[in-house]
């Protein structure tokens, strides 16, 4: 099996949520890889969206790529979507740069730098539209899947479950963990908000609003208004969306997928979180160790990882009967599309 424990049920009719969010957080240097510089991780979420629905990019010249120049994660997605049909909807939760795709506009401010007094001045209005959309989309759908695009994120992911009296180790897209510079961060962070370790656990919302991103706001107010089945599509940033909403105490049937490379990352703790917090995880490996494509080889090597709801676009193609193969084959086409390689 291909996705472990294997995703044994059969909804009729799944839908693909991707949330798209800035953070001023992924400006610092040496924080986040998705993109080849700090500023242009303002471009990531909307060019991952841009090819994640045509196969292509207009918002930049180039698709959102690591500085080692392994591809964003959107190919993984994208050959999920094209195998599985499953429709997918984009969700803009705070933007500097919007996708030139259709979307759905929560009317949200992108985040700030989490050294600021507030890094999310929006927080309980956007859970609260987030929850409103939310409901309207459980008419449509019985089984929900939530990615996300959000540059700097497991920073932020950090610095909420620190404040929510979590020892969350986070995942990177850089193959060496920059936790230094994380911790570094959330400390500063912490301090400007005059807060301590685990001093907000009852107060969710505003952990989201002096360490966090818009995406998680957003992301926890759609889980509670679907009411449905829903399956957070990611790493560490969607732990700290599952440790949301533990602390606002929503009883909701949610799982969380990721890839293998962040549940096997030494250097984070997803496995051991998940199983604190009491929800199920599933972890997808698309065997790219017996791939062709340098650029897909790199993520053996621990680059990339995870985004754009990876993990969870793998779950959805092995709950509807497709092999590892036929996924990694769907990559190599996507990839060499992508990239005009023959």
């Amino acid at each position: 099996m291909w996705v472990e424990p294997y995703p044994d049920i059969s909804p009729e009719k799944p839908l693909f949520l991707c949330i798209l969010a800035n953070t001023g957080t992924a400006r610092i240097p040496g924080i986040s890889a998705a993109g080849k510089s700090p500023e242009m991780t303002d471009y990531t979420p909307a060019a991952d969206a841009e090819l994640v629905e045509t196969g292509r990019v207009f918002s930049i010249s180039e698709p959102a790529m690591c500085p080692s120049g392994a591809p964003t994660p959107a190919v993984l997605t994208r050959a999920s979507i094209l195998l599985t049909g499953i429709p997918c909807l984009f969700i803009n939760a705070g933007l500097n740069v919007k996708p030139k795709v259709p979307f759905i506009d929560l009317n949200a401010h992108p985040g700030e730098d989490i050294r600021k007094t507030r890094a999310v001045t929006d927080a309980a209005d956007i859970y609260r539209t987030s929850a409103d959309l939310g409901r309207k989309l459980s008419k449509l759908s019985d089984l929900v899947i939530i990615g996300e695009s959000v540059p700097g994120g497991t920073t932020t992911a950090m610095g909420v479950m620190r404040a929510l009296g979590y020892d969350g180790r986070v995942s990177s897209s850089f193959p060496d963990n920059p936790v230094g510079i994380k911790e570094r961060v959330v400390n500063e962070g912490m301090k400007a908000s005059g807060i301590a370790f685990g001093s907000l656990k009852n107060q969710p919302l505003r952990a989201v609003e002096c360490m966090g991103d818009p995406m998680m706001a957003a992301a926890a107010g759609l889980v509670d208004g679907l009411g449905k089945k829903t399956i957070l599509a990611g790493g560490t940033q969607m732990v700290s969306v599952l440790s949301i909403i533990k602390a606002l105490g929503l009883k909701r049937d949610v799982s969380i997928a990721t890839t293998c490379y962040v549940a096997d990352d030494k250097s984070a703790n997803f496995r051991e979180m998940t199983e604190l917090l009491g929800y199920p995880g599933f972890a997808a490996d698309p065997g790219f160790a017996n791939c062709a494509v340098t650029g897909l080889q790199m993520y053996e090597r621990g680059e990339v990882k995870e985004g754009v709801g990876a993990g969870g676009a793998m779950f959805a193609a092995a709950m509807l009967g497709f092999s590892q193969k036929e996924f990694r084959e769907k990559c190599v086409e996507v990839y060499r599309s992508v990239f005009s390689i023959s």
